[in-house]
């Protein structure tokens, strides 16, 4: 079942037909930076989820919701803005135990329960409100309840106007990355398969300040990089040893 938040209609740059197809085809591919670097990541920090009531923020096709109750949890939430992203959820990973709302990360408030887990795949980069947000996931989660997620790298964000870059030699390898505005937290537009992509740029101490100031305790923070299988792989993610892409916070609420 797909649940509708109450906005008459929901749009984000997922439902873009160009980005919606750039996208999938990304996520389809076993040597993106998602599959070699960032899941691995996850999975290793990632409870046993067997009798847990899960909420997944940004679950996109929903096929972690799916291994999630295929490994055990009782309930499954899985929260999307993307109604493309969600009809493809609802096609190839439902399952009786899963509940698919299409809502803002914004309204989530509204979702009753609460949950063992709450986790998040490269989605909190795009909310606006980190602070609401933390709010909302504490009181979401039960009494020791854990918050996985992974972002995009504060060091990718801090840019302007998606400006970063890796410099190299003469020879073409990468030596170092450029970067700007690092301590400029807000909003960043982009173009990554579109024009126009909006991500919203926080620092360090932005991020872990929101998770003390609500009470969480921090139980592991991850910038993960390739092992030895993906750089024989795909020997171009050197680039992870001098840029990190993803940073990766294990919480619990205490």
């Amino acid at each position: 079942m797909i649940l509708r938040s109450n906005m008459e209609e929901i749009k984000n740059i997922y439902d873009n037909e160009e980005f919606f197809n750039g996208y999938s085809e990304i996520r389809k591919s076993e040597n993106s930076h998602n599959e070699l670097i960032e899941q691995p990541a996850m999975r290793e920090l990632l409870p046993n989820p067997d009798g847990m009531c899960i909420l997944d923020l940004g679950c996109g096709y929903g096929q972690n919701c799916f291994e999630f109750v295929k490994n055990g949890a009782k309930r499954v939430v899985g929260v999307d803005l993307s109604g493309k992203m969600l009809d493809v959820a609802r096609k190839e990973s439902s399952h009786p135990s899963i509940e698919y709302y299409q809502m803002d990360m914004a309204d989530i408030d509204r979702i009753e329960g609460q949950f063992d887990l709450v986790y998040s795949s490269l989605a909190f980069h795009y909310v606006e409100d980190f602070n609401g947000l933390i709010k909302k996931i504490y009181h979401l989660l039960k009494k020791d309840g854990i918050l996985l997620f992974s972002q995009e790298h504060p060091l990718t964000t801090a840019t302007v106007d998606g400006a970063g870059h890796f410099n190299k030699d003469e020879d073409g390898k990468y030596l170092s990355y450029t970067l700007s505005n690092y301590n400029e937290s807000g909003k960043r537009v982009v173009c990554w398969m579109v024009e126009g992509l909006v991500k919203y740029h926080r620092t360090f101490s932005d991020i872990i300040n929101a998770l003390a100031k609500e009470g969480f305790e921090i139980m592991s923070l991850q910038e993960p990089k390739p092992g030895k299988k993906a750089l024989e792989k795909v020997p171009k993610l050197y680039k992870e040893l001098i840029k990190p892409s993803f940073l990766i916070v294990k919480a619990t609420k205490k």
